[in-house]
């Protein structure tokens, strides 16, 4: 895509802690394109605008869940969860999971997506996480794509990760360090060399 048609348009990534009933709505119509796109976050089908509601509803209230939205000339057009671990995980805390990261498919193609992960790594990074984990089934290409160009790592590889369409797909788990803003390197923190 070229830069100039992303200029054209508003894009951005936001930390969002309540939804208005219009990007409710749009985010609602996101998840489904989404999922029917075969885009991910779970459902393999598409889900009535109520139970989506509900879901992202229950995300704002989870304190260890953190939702992103990623708005198109002002319009939701897709999301991103960080899920950190419970406060009692101690010897987890430096570590959270990226989660339903997705742009809509009539949204792709200005960067969005680009934009909305790197949003979560700098608010992790930020609040003192130092790993994100994250893990996609294998029919994501253009997922599995994204988050390799981005830096993670991919370190195993589930079988019998999902059911899709009556079918049995693999899935893959990935990782990624974040840096702190000063000090001691990540690697150095958990280990490394």
């Amino acid at each position: 895509m070229s830069p100039a048609r992303a200029e054209a348009h508003d894009l951005s990534v936001e930390l969002t802690t309540g939804l208005t009933p219009h990007d409710l709505a749009d985010l609602c119509e996101a998840t489904n394109a989404a999922i029917i796109e075969g885009g991910g976050f779970g459902w393999v089908q598409s889900q009535d605008r109520a139970a989506l509601a509900r879901h992202f509803r229950g995300v704002l209230l989870v304190p260890d869940r953190s939702l992103f939205i990623a708005r198109l000339d002002g319009t939701v057009v897709g999301s991103a969860q960080l899920l950190r671990p419970p406060r009692n995980n101690e010897a987890q805390a430096f570590a959270a999971q990226l989660t339903h990261a997705y742009i809509a498919p009539y949204a792709r193609g200005y960067g969005l997506a680009r934009q909305l992960v790197a949003r979560v790594e700098e608010f992790a990074a930020a609040a003192g996480i130092r790993v994100l984990n994250l893990d996609v089934r294998e029919t994501q290409e253009s997922a599995i794509a994204l988050f390799e160009a981005l830096g993670y790592t991919r370190w195993g590889t589930h079988p019998a990760y999902a059911r899709v369409d009556g079918r049995t797909v693999a899935g893959h788990f990935y990782h990624k360090l974040l840096e702190p803003g000063r000090g001691r390197t990540t690697d150095s923190l958990i280990g490394g060399r």
